[in-house]
C-alpha cells in the first residue's frame, strides 16, 4: 500500500489524513496539540496509521500545514493552511466558492475561483474573538460544557446582546449578565450571535459567495452554524468531520507532489 499523508498542526488540535492511490481515506486522527507541536504531529500520525492498519514506511509523501507546520519532522513539504483548506473544501464540495474556517485561535474566509484556486482571503489571527477560544472562555464563564453549549443555546427564547468584540471585555459583559439573573441559555445564544457578527466583519471585504463551506471545530456547534446562517442568510455546507478539511487538502497536495516527483517533473522536496 502506498499512502499520502496530510498533517494539520493547529493551536488546539493536530489532525492527520492518510490517502491511498485512489484518494480514498485510509486512516485519520484528531488529537490535542498540547504544549509540543512536534510531539503532537508524531502522535497524530501514529494514531492515523493505527486507525488505518498501515505502516509509516508505506507513506510516499507528507505535507504539513497549520501554524505548527515547521515542527513536523516527517514532512516533505510545508504548505499554508489557506491553500490546504481551499483544496480540502473543494474536494468535498466541488461546487463551493467560499470557505469559512473557524479554528481554535483564528478564523478565515477564503474565496475560490471556478478552478478551485484561492482568489482572495481574509484572516483573523490577532484576536480570539470569532474563534473557538472565544467560545471556550465563555463556556467556562457560564459554567457550561463546551460540547453542549451550542445545544443549550438553541433552547433560548431570546438573545441577550454581548456587544464587545474583545474577549476580555465580552467576558466581563457575560459576568454582568449572570449577576443580573439572566438565563444562561439566553446569554450563550448572545455569545454565538457575537461570533457571527465578528465573522461578518471579517467577510465584509470578500463577500460570502454561495455555495459556502463551513469548516473547523466550531462547525460542529449547532448554535454557531445557525447564528452564521441567519447572519449571512444562506445555508452552509458542512463536512462530516469539519476539523479534517485542512489535513485532507494537505494529503491531496502530497499525492500530487509525489506524482510529480515520480515522473521527474519536479525535484524531491529539500533537494
Amino acid at each position: 500500500m502506498t499512502l499520502y499523508a496530510g498533517i494539520d498542526i493547529g493551536s488546539l488540535s493536530t489532525d492527520v489524513v492518510l490517502l491511498d492511490r485512489n484518494l480514498a481515506v485510509v486512516g485519520w486522527a484528531i488529537t490535542a496539540t498540547g504544549a509540543s507541536t512536534r510531539k503532537a504531529a508524531r502522535e497524530a500520525l501514529d494514531a492515523a496509521l493505527l486507525a488505518g492498519g498501515a505502516r509509516e514506511q508505506e507513506i510516499a509523501f507528507t505535507v504539513a500545514t497549520g501554524y505548527g507546520r515547521e515542527s513536523a519532522e516527517r514532512a516533505d513539504l510545508r504548505v499554508t493552511e489557506i491553500t490546504c483548506h481551499a483544496r480540502g473544501a473543494r474536494r468535498l464540495f466541488p461546487e463551493a466558492f467560499t470557505v469559512l474556517d473557524i479554528g481554535g485561535q483564528d478564523s478565515k474566509v477564503i474565496r475560490l475561483g471556478p478552478d478551485g484556486k484561492v482568489v482572495d482571503f481574509a484572516m483573523n489571527d490577532k484576536c480570539a474573538a470569532g474563534t473557538g477560544r472565544f467560545l471556550e472562555v465563555m463556556a467556562r464563564t457560564l459554567e457550561m460544557d463546551l460540547e453542549r453549549m451550542g445545544e443549550r443555546s438553541l433552547l433560548a427564547s431570546r438573545s441577550l446582546p454581548v456587544s464587545s468584540t474583545c474577549t476580555v471585555f465580552a467576558e466581563s459583559e457575560v459576568v454582568s449578565l449572570i449577576a443580573s439573573g439572566a438565563a444562561p441559555e439566553e446569554i450563550a445564544w448572545g455569545v454565538h450571535l457575537a461570533i457571527s457578527e465578528r465573522i461578518a466583519a471579517l467577510a465584509e471585504r470578500l463577500g460570502m459567495a454561495p455555495p459556502a463551506v463551513l469548516t473547523g471545530g466550531v462547525a460542529k456547534n449547532p448554535a454557531a452554524r445557525k447564528a452564521l446562517e441567519d447572519r449571512f442568510r444562506m445555508r452552509f455546507l458542512v463536512p462530516e468531520e469539519p476539523q479534517l478539511t485542512g489535513a485532507l487538502g494537505a494529503a491531496l497536495i502530497a499525492f500530487e507532489r509525489a506524482d510529480l516527483v515520480r515522473t521527474g517533473s519536479v525535484p524531491p522536496a529539500g533537494s
